[in-house]
């Protein structure tokens, strides 16, 4: 694949309501959309890092700005194709976000060109996928209820609650109390440490799905030690940056269930080798979410397609975050989204709502 030109667009994207997590508070997005030129069809994608780099070292800024002095010159230099972008972009370190971005971009371009959707290509075994929400913390447990009840109410079939020390005991037993057995589980966001084993013990009565990453990011052997000490299964989601940490953080015992998101894996096709990693050793897996725009939720749908995905993802409607959408609104429908099947991610930007949105455009070519 010939790349012409890649063009970096900024974007706002206001937020329905504040997301609240444990690093704190968003009101919108700053999204960087990436698009590249090719001689047989444009490709695009979402970059999902964040506004600031307190999810993880990456921030929409630094992607924009490592893409387009080091990695975007990468891609320019010659013909490539997805599946030789990661071995071109590793000269630079780190920034998997930014080099996923690109990768999904040059795939997009590839299977646009081919006409073949990304579904089809990754190894999707179904049109649509399980919805579950993730609820960020609340002001008090009587608002974080009723927030639920209204993702209940509109099919959602589970419910992921961010949890942190002094919020966690409490609003669970609430949520049990209101909802019954409705599929739950927490994310901590690497809130605890191990000392507080039996505060998160204290939530083995809760029947949860699991507890996603209460340890640090780099604290495998802690979530080995944590999980001989309590019955809920622990999901790793930040610590779970490759295919082989997967595969160690299982065999240490370190977990039970793993997340998978594209972005923080460095793209789709290594996602796809951290999902055979999992299912190889019969490890559930679930397809993260990043609170993208349609671009971005258009690629998730098509990897959470894939057969070991067996839990309900972070895969919201598009109204669970934005009036307005980058792209046709996702719907869901019966508990479910639908799983695109055009060419390509199978969802392209509207054009005004990226000119009403866009902030900023840089354009580079090569020199």
């Amino acid at each position: 694949m010939d790349v012409r030109e890649i063009e970096l667009r900024r974007v706002r994207m206001p937020l329905v309501r504040p997301f609240r997590t444990a690093h704190g508070v968003e009101h919108e997005r700053d999204v960087l959309v990436v698009r590249i030129a090719t001689d047989g069809a444009d490709g695009w994608a979402e970059c999902v890092a964040q506004n600031e780099p307190t999810y993880t070292s990456e921030w929409a800024g630094g992607a924009h700005a490592v893409i387009r002095d080091f990695l975007g010159p990468l891609v320019l230099r010659a013909p490539v194709t997805a599946d030789g972008v990661a071995a071109r972009l590793a000269e630079v370190q780190g920034h998997p976000m930014a080099k996923a971005a690109l990768e999904t971009a040059v795939l997009d371009a590839e299977l646009r060109t081919a006409g073949r959707s990304l579904a089809s290509f990754l190894g999707a075994t179904r049109d649509r996928v399980e919805c579950g929400v993730a609820v960020g913390i609340a002001n008090s447990i009587d608002a974080l209820l009723d927030e639920c009840a209204g993702y209940l109410a509109q099919g959602y079939r589970r419910v992921k609650l961010k949890i942190r020390p002094g919020w966690d005991v409490e609003p669970v037993a609430a949520f049990r109390k209101r909802f019954g057995s409705v599929p739950l589980q927490l994310d901590a966001n690497g809130a605890y440490t191990l000392a507080d084993a039996s505060i998160l013990g204290a939530l083995d009565e809760f029947e949860l799905l699991c507890i996603e990453q209460p340890l640090g990011v780099d604290d495998l052997r802690g979530h080995a030690g944590l999980a001989r000490l309590i019955a809920t299964p622990i999901g790793l989601d930040e610590s779970i940056t490759s295919a082989r940490v997967a595969r160690e953080a299982i065999e240490m015992q370190a977990c039970a269930v793993v997340c998978i998101k594209p972005g923080r894996v460095g793209g789709l096709l290594e996602a796809v080798r951290v999902h055979d990693v999992c299912r190889d050793r019969r490890v559930a897996v679930w397809c993260g979410g990043m609170l993208e725009t349609g671009l971005g939720r258009a690629a998730n749908l098509a990897l959470a397609a894939l057969p070991g995905f067996t839990l309900p993802g972070d895969l919201s409607a598009s109204d669970r975050y934005f009036d307005r959408d980058l792209t046709e609104p996702f719907v869901i429908e019966d508990g479910h989204l639908r799983v695109p099947d055009g060419p390509g991610v199978g969802a392209v930007p509207d054009r005004d709502a990226l000119r009403d949105l866009t902030t900023a455009v840089e354009v580079l070519t090569r020199a």
